[in-house]
């Protein structure tokens, strides 16, 4: 596939949702925790507790939704400034009890609404990158579609990113860079191939951790697989201290791009 191709496939309206990985992955142990405490609760943002066998973890997701419906409901996984001060709302509480934090990026970037703006939209992304750079509790962050600008970075200041195979992750979208670019949305596959958005290209980059393949719903075993492997990684970070986890949490930021 091209670059661009995974970005169509990223996009897919039929592929799985941050609902469907909690479901698959936690079945009725999650537990949906709602709002920020501040103004209301975005329904973008879906996060809670659950049980990773015999651990106990917070997840948080950037859902899209899967019909119309839903995606009206979800805002197409745009979420607004309550939407980030929940999930840090839930990392903190998380903290507390050196819960660890799985958060799954399905998003075209914030909303960028006159409200969300009003509301501060920049301040809470802003807050939360500051926030989870030093949380004193492991993070992982999955990119299970798209993860647009600082929309997605905003849950993926963690321990390591994974990706799927077809998902991508970028500071803007293809037809956004090709229209700044040349002046031509129409480029957008070149965009594509030069923003070296693919799961491919940012592992080989340094920036993820893992590729993860592109599971569907009825693989149970593929989903089984990720929770052990994810079950393995709360465990080895569990076991430093607070000092080592969040030190090797900057400097494995600090690093990126030191390689190319």
């Amino acid at each position: 596939m091209t670059a661009y191709e995974k970005v169509m496939a990223a996009r897919d309206s039929g592929k799985l949702t941050a609902v469907d990985y909690i479901a698959n992955m936690f079945g009725d142990s999650f537990i949906e925790l709602h709002g920020d405490r501040r103004f209301a609760d975005d329904k973008a943002v879906v996060s809670g507790l659950a049980m990773l066998y015999d651990m106990p973890v917070t997840v948080i997701g950037l859902e899209k939704g899967r019909n119309t419906k839903e995606r009206m409901e979800r805002n197409f996984g745009q979420a607004h400034p309550e939407g980030y001060r929940k999930a840090l709302r839930l990392m903190k509480q998380a903290e507390k009890f050196r819960r660890p934090v799985l958060c799954f990026v399905d998003t075209s970037g914030a909303f960028c609404g006159i409200g969300a703006e009003e509301r501060g939209q920049g301040q809470a992304i802003a807050e939360n990158i500051m926030e989870m750079m030093a949380l004193k509790t492991p993070v992982l962050t999955i990119l299970i579609g798209e993860g647009g600008s600082g929309g997605a970075l905003g849950l993926a200041v963690a321990d390591e990113v994974w990706m799927l195979e077809n998902s991508v992750y970028s500071v803007i979208s293809p037809e956004g860079c090709a229209s700044i670019l040349w002046k031509d949305s129409t480029k957008a596959p070149q965009a594509a191939e030069a923003l070296k958005m693919t799961a491919q290209d940012l592992f080989d980059l340094g920036v993820i951790e893992r590729i993860i393949r592109q599971p569907k719903a009825d693989d149970k075993a593929m989903f089984e697989s990720l929770k052990l492997l994810v079950s393995r990684t709360f465990e080895k970070n569990l076991a430093m201290s607070d000092e080592e986890l969040t030190n090797a949490r900057y400097n494995r930021f600090r690093k990126l791009g030191t390689n190319m």
